[in-house]
Formats: structure tokens, C-alpha cells, sequence
């Protein structure tokens, strides 16, 4: 008797939820008021009659703006068809997620009512909200931030390499219209576009490697003969190193540009006058302004490499050094085979991190000559010293091509990602690898 029982019980608590989940399916609220919450069940109701149903046609309207981005000149802006239609597909999967998450509810609430009557109401409701929904609500603005201010410009920069938007097809005076892969074909197949695009990476994958690596070794060098305690007055050149660092990049850079000019800078007199080197062309030759920007940034960033290096290096332990004394190492050897292996496991990701930033570093590239000098042939107006993404800002604000700057810009986040990904995930401080075995 009691197994039949706590069979038809069983039975019944499945019905109870079941019943609850469908009544939820057909309308919003329906099963909560059936599980005696509603409170909730009319406020679901209220949000479905009056704020869901009456923008549904509102709702498909702009999400067809999505898919014609317009059909009238200078009546629609397909601009503002398409944000307007990211910003309804986001509301359309946000009502979606409401909808199943009503449907959950009531099915779960259907299950606890049968099992504990008392337990239903506001009051359970605000109890349960509080204990399991809390940490959704203090992130829910923080969400609505990133979803509005970084995956919306995302995604209307994937739109837009999709479609013909440049200098001759621009809204209102014209309809955008959808061309596929149309631009990335054309970029990386035409002649002039393709040349020009494997130049520009090839120079920018130089540019990162040179860049990372050149900012990681004079830190390193730097850092391991300030951590020498017989040098004296440690502290003081620490302190000097550092201010390259401390002083804004921008105002660096800019100092730079004037230093490095070819018939006024400093540089030039200085070596003309001491060494009797004929002026460099910095800013005029490909060579020389590439020479430049590695340069800056070498000036601009080894003091960090050289500050990160220092704390690790005080952090490793003295007891290594001393067996490698002990078995008659030399100091080259006990920084080839000791510091640099342990230094190297402690920032290989923020090495993969600066190659990413440097990737993508467009002050040094733009504020020291504007990616100039010009190279004839180079399609896009890039130069000399352009990089991927000063090549982009060119694209967008010069040569007006704004569907192969948003084509160009999905390229360089697919090489960033597949690059970092695929290296982070072979380092040994990713698998967690004790070095000191």
C-alpha cells in the first residue's frame, strides 16, 4: 500500500509540473498562477499582453530591415536598418530566453508545490531569487554594458564585410546590398589588393616578433644586472630605467618624431657631429622607418619586461644557484641554463599577450609617421610602415573602403586568436608543468 502510494503521488507531482510547463508554453504566467504564485504569474502575463505582443510586428519589421537593409533611396539609411536589426535580434533571443526560462520556472514551481504546499507564494519567490538568482542580477548590468558597447560594434562590423558599403555605395543616397564573400575573395585574390595585403602581414608578423622579442631580452639583461647586489646604487637606475615607462606613450612617441627628423632632429646632429654619418633618412626610407619604429618601442616598453623579470627573478629560490655553484657553473651557464628557462616559463603567456598587443600596436606605427613613407604600387594608401590595423584605419578614413576595413578587421582577429590560442596552449605554464623536477 505504501509503494502504491508513493507511486500515485509520483504520479500526480509529474502531472502537476507537466500540466504547469504547457500552460507556461501557451501563455507567460499561466502555469505560475496554476502552481498559486500570482504574484508572478500576473506580472509574466502583464509583460506578454503589454510589452511582447505589441512589439512583435515592430520586432519582424526590423528584423527584415536586417535581411533588405532597405528598399527605398534616401528613405531608408541601411546603416541604421542594420543596427537597428542587431539590436532586435538581440531583444528577439532575449524574449526567447524569458519565454523558456517561464516555461522552467513553472515546471520546477509544479514539482516543489506538490512535494511542499506551503511553500509557494511571493514569498518563496523572493527567497528563491534571492538565493539562486542574486548573482544573476548584480551581473546583469554588467552584462547589458558588454553586450551594447563591445558585441553590438562586433557585430556590425562583421555585417558590414559582408555587404558593398565603400566611397560609391554609401546611404542614404544608396542601398547597401549583400555581397557575401565577395570582398574577402576580391581582397586576397586581386593582384594589387593581394600583394599589398601579404607585404602589410608580412611586415606586421616582423614587426610583433621583432617588437616582443627585443622588449623581453633588454628587459631580461637589464633586470639581471640591476638583481646583481654588487652593483651599487641599484635602486637609483631602476628608478632612471623606469621613466620611459612612466611618461605617456603618446607624448614619447611624439618627442621621437621630432628627435628622429632627417635635416632638424637631434639624432642626426649628434651622429653627424660626433661619428660624421652622413644624415639617416628615418622618415623617407622603408628601412629606416621600420629601424625607427622597433626603436621607440623598444624605448617604450623594455622597462616593464625589465620590472616583471626583476620580481620573478627575486622570487627564485637561492638554493639552485648554489647546487649549480657547487658543480662548477659558470655565471653564463647558470643564466643559459637556469634564468632564462625559469624566467621564460614564467612569462611565455604575457609574451604571447604582448606579441597580441604589439600585433595591434597602431600608436607607435601611426603617431611616429602616419605608417608612411608611401610605396608605389601599395593599394588602399598604405605605406611603408603600415601594419594590419593602421592599414585599416586607412581603409576606413582615407580610402573610404569601409567593407574591406571590416573584411580586414575579422582577418586580424582570426590570425590574433588562432596565434594565441594555439601557442598558449603549448606552453609549459599552461599544462601546469613543475620546472623545478
Amino acid at each position: 500500500m505504501d509503494t502504491q502510494r508513493k507511486l500515485m503521488t509520483s504520479n500526480d507531482s509529474n502531472i502537476g509540473r507537466h500540466t504547469s510547463a504547457l500552460l507556461s508554453l501557451i501563455y507567460m504566467g499561466a502555469g505560475q498562477i496554476a502552481n498559486g504564485q500570482w504574484v508572478k504569474g500576473l506580472f509574466l502575463i502583464l509583460v506578454e499582453t503589454l510589452v511582447i505582443i505589441p512589439n512583435i510586428p515592430l520586432l519582424l519589421r526590423t528584423l527584415k530591415g536586417l535581411v533588405t537593409l532597405g528598399e527605398v533611396p534616401m528613405q531608408d539609411h541601411s546603416l541604421f536598418m542594420i543596427i537597428y536589426g542587431i539590436i532586435a535580434a538581440f531583444a528577439t533571443v532575449f524574449i526567447i530566453l524569458i519565454y523558456l526560462l517561464n516555461i522552467r520556472d513553472a515546471y520546477e514551481n509544479g514539482y516543489s508545490v506538490e512535494r511542499k504546499p506551503k511553500e509557494k507564494g511571493l514569498k518563496a519567490t523572493f527567497r528563491h531569487t534571492r538565493e539562486s538568482g542574486f548573482p544573476y542580477l548584480i551581473l546583469a548590468p554588467g552584462l547589458a554594458c558588454i553586450l551594447f558597447f563591445t558585441v553590438l560594434p562586433m557585430v556590425f562590423n562583421i555585417i558590414l564585410a559582408f555587404t558593398n558599403y565603400d566611397l560609391y555605395h554609401s546611404p542614404p543616397k544608396h542601398i547597401l546590398q549583400w555581397v557575401g564573400f565577395k570582398n574577402f575573395v576580391e581582397f586576397l585574390s586581386t593582384s594589387s589588393w593581394s600583394i599589398t595585403f601579404k607585404n602589410v602581414l608580412i611586415w606586421t608578423v616582423v614587426w610583433a616578433v621583432l617588437s616582443t622579442l627585443t622588449m623581453y631580452f633588454l628587459g631580461l639583461i637589464m633586470a639581471v644586472i640591476l638583481n646583481n647586489p654588487r652593483i651599487k646604487f641599484r635602486k637609483t637606475f631602476r628608478t632612471i630605467l623606469i621613466l620611459p615607462y612612466a611618461i605617456p606613450g603618446f607624448i614619447s612617441i611624439l618627442i621621437w618624431k621630432g628627435l628622429l627628423n632627417t635635416n632638424f632632429g637631434i639624432v642626426n646632429k649628434i651622429l653627424a657631429g660626433t661619428f660624421g654619418i652622413q644624415p639617416i633618412p628615418w622618415f623617407e626610407s622603408v628601412f629606416w622607418t621600420r629601424f625607427a619604429c622597433v626603436l621607440v618601442n623598444l624605448w617604450l616598453g623594455f622597462p616593464y619586461s625589465m620590472m616583471l623579470i626583476t620580481g620573478i627573478l627575486q622570487g627564485l629560490p637561492n638554493d639552485i644557484y648554489e647546487a649549480a655553484t657547487v658543480d662548477g657553473a659558470s655565471s653564463f651557464q647558470k643564466f643559459r641554463f637556469i634564468t632564462v628557462p625559469l624566467v621564460l616559463f614564467a612569462v611565455a603567456p604575457l609574451l604571447i599577450m604582448s606579441f597580441a598587443h604589439n600585433f595591434n600596436n597602431f600608436n607607435i606605427i601611426y603617431l611616429l609617421n602616419d605608417g608612411n613613407p608611401p610605396v608605389f604600387g601599395q593599394q588602399g594608401k598604405a605605406g611603408g610602415s603600415d601594419i594590419l590595423i593602421s592599414w585599416v584605419y586607412k581603409l576606413t578614413f582615407e580610402a573610404l573602403k569601409f567593407n574591406f576595413a571590416a573584411a580586414m578587421s575579422i582577418i586580424i582577429f582570426l590570425l590574433i586568436v588562432g596565434f594565441s590560442i594555439y601557442n598558449y596552449t603549448r606552453t609549459r605554464s599552461f599544462r601546469e608543468e613543475d620546472m623545478l623536477r
